[in-house]
């Protein structure tokens, strides 16, 4: 039977572009049996039901290994706080202390200031009192309660919020720009990463039957309809893996868009979106053990318009839920295709299923990235004020009230909000008149402004790891301030204060902060020991390589030391310390640390 796709065209047109490309309508067939367990789980689950509702209602901590699975589609990750395990195991009892990981998806990183204090406030009464801002500008939780958890989905809810497409095997949260600059341009891709993360959400009524059907607010409202149950695009089994989609300016890459699966780079000529260069199969995660996995950045496939780039998007996804490699998760990214495939393969495949020949990329090369942090004109007659939130982490502690300070400014002042990818948040629609308001409540506090620290220190990042990520092999985000403060110090003796070198820390190789095209990356490889990476570039446009493995945590600094005074002393003028470390390479940096 041939199909029509059915796309819809971006920012407003009414236009559908989207190809009619001839091949069978997609057909959900059962796993093979050399397929991975989850594609099990998913065929069987009845569109990502499984067996969770029936689990909710029993009297235990934690969730079967099925619904595990099942569950990442809806926004969370069960884990366990190894801190708190090591204290029961010190008491005789060898339990779990299990939790909840809970992510509320925020396209392009855009909140209410009413959203953002719901959100901490609902940290604050069912989480571990934190609130998390992301490397993909979505919000998380920790510390949920599986007792907790129904409660917490309907006041994300009540929020009009959702959880959805934060996490599993579809398209996750839609990355963008998130300066509210009053020109077109910007509008514009603010409305495309809507548009992308309404269009490849989920269609199953799970979501609402498990969490929401049964909300006592008389309100039925729900992105979800009750119709017969159908996935249009992803099928019963939904994707082979995780899909991660990204919008980014040519003159702005603050989002690092070429580390995702699709990365769209807008071009811009006279104020306003021309078309997008359609970039396919970015991906950090790695498994060291596994030498066929990699880091990967996107390649260029084509060139969309305005009108194009939501069905060849579709085409892209659809291409990998029909080709992507289900028998090992540790392959299942587009990245692991392409390599296969090679890239004019794939290349054809998407045109085949778009239903026309591709375009070619326009040669316009990223040139620049933002921090979007500081004092920003949005040329409106209003302002934003970007706070660097050091990991992410918005929490109340002895000598840092960081949160008692956020809830005060966005309660008095009111502000729109958006969360940047460098996991700080934004003020945005700011009069004149706050901005010396926002200024005195920072200090009253004790925050430390923005522009007060190292150029370093704002574009610094570091993953969750120890104690939640069950993944995570050692320490990050409690290891980076420390390490920062002894690399800044080196930084100062050496006269490179005001060098903006990118540093990102992982607790294990799987790169949520994505340290492999980092300056400086940080890599967990075993206990208290790293991997370190150089010579990523400060655009986002190049991986790093491996410099030393297995570097002890308190060896980190010395060992960065002896590069930077390489670079200080043998850079060109301009040069950035990435670009530097590329020239020499791994053999030239060691020799001249005398390695």
């Amino acid at each position: 039977m041939a199909m029509e796709h059915d796309g819809v065209a971006s920012q407003g047109s009414n236009q559908n572009s989207v190809g009619t490309a001839q091949k069978a309508e997609h057909v959900s067939v059962p796993p093979r049996p050399d397929h991975s367990k989850v594609e099990q789980i998913k065929w069987e689950s009845r569109f990502l039901r499984g067996n969770i509702a029936n689990e909710l209602l029993e009297p235990t901590d934690h969730f079967s290994e099925d619904s595990m699975q099942l569950l990442k589609h809806h926004g969370m990750y069960q884990q366990d706080d190894r801190d708190a395990r090591a204290e029961l195991r010190g008491q005789g009892d060898k339990s779990k202390a299990y939790m909840m990981m809970l992510r509320t998806r925020v396209p392009g990183g855009k909140m209410t200031a009413e959203q953002f204090l719901g959100e901490m406030d609902l940290g604050d009464a069912l989480g571990n009192g934190t609130m998390r801002l992301t490397s993909r500008q979505a919000v998380q939780h920790h510390g949920i309660l599986k007792e907790n958890l129904k409660t917490v989905m309907q006041r994300i809810h009540e929020l009009r919020l959702s959880t959805l497409g934060a996490c599993g095997d579809v398209n996750r949260n839609v990355m963008c720009s998130p300066l509210p600059i009053n020109r077109p341009c910007y509008h514009q891709v603010q409305a495309l990463a809507d548009h992308l993360s309404d269009y490849f959400l989920p269609q199953s009524n799970a979501y609402f039957e498990i969490w929401l059907k049964d909300m006592q607010t008389g309100e039925q409202e729900c992105t979800l309809t009750m119709e017969p149950e159908h996935e249009p695009i992803y099928g019963a089994v939904y994707l082979p893996r995780k899909f991660k989609t990204a919008i980014a300016f040519s003159f702005d890459n603050g989002v690092d868009v070429l580390t995702n699966d699709l990365a769209l780079v807008a071009i811009v000529e006279n104020d306003s979106v021309v078309g997008y260069n359609v970039m396919v199969g970015g991906g950090m995660g790695m498994t060291p053990a596994k030498k066929t996995t990699f880091a990967a950045l996107a390649l260029p496939l084509c060139f969309a318009t305005p009108e194009e780039v939501v069905g060849i998007s579709r085409a892209v996804i659809e291409v990998q839920r029909d080709f992507g490699n289900r028998e090992d998760r540790k392959h299942a990214r587009l990245k692991y295709l392409i390599r296969d495939w090679g890239i004019e393969k794939f290349r054809e495949h998407v045109a085949q299923y778009w239903g026309r020949p591709l375009t070619p990329t326009r040669d316009v090369p990223i040139s620049d990235a933002h921090d979007a942090l500081g004092w920003i004109d949005q040329e409106d007659g209003r302002w934003c004020y970007g706070l660097n939130i050091e990991n992410g982490r918005i929490v109340d502690r002895p000598g840092l009230q960081l949160k008692s300070a956020l809830r005060e400014l966005v309660s008095r002042l009111k502000p729109s909000i958006r969360l940047t990818a460098q996991q700080s948040v934004m003020f945005c629609d700011l009069t004149p008149e706050q901005k010396p308001v926002v200024e005195e409540i920072l200090v009253r506090y004790g925050i430390k402004r923005s522009e007060d620290y190292l150029p370093t220190r704002r574009w610094s990042m570091a993953c969750v790891a120890w104690p939640t990520c069950g993944l995570s092999i050692t320490e990050s985000e409690r290891a980076l301030p420390g390490i920062m403060d002894q690399f800044e110090v080196q930084l100062q003796a050496l006269g490179l204060a005001d060098q903006p070198i990118h540093v990102r820390m992982t607790g294990c190789p799987n790169g949520c902060a994505r340290p492999y095209n980092a300056e400086i990356g940080l890599v967990g490889k075993a206990k208290e020991k790293y991997t370190v990476y150089l010579g990523g570039s400060h655009l986002g446009t190049r991986l790093a390589f491996l410099y030393k493995d297995m570097v002890p945590a308190d060896q980190i600094v010395p060992e960065l030391t002896s590069v930077l005074r390489v670079y200080q002393q043998h850079r060109v003028q301009g040069e950035h310390f990435g670009d530097f470390c590329n020239r020499l390479g791994s053999a030239g940096l060691q020799a001249a640390c005398g390695a």
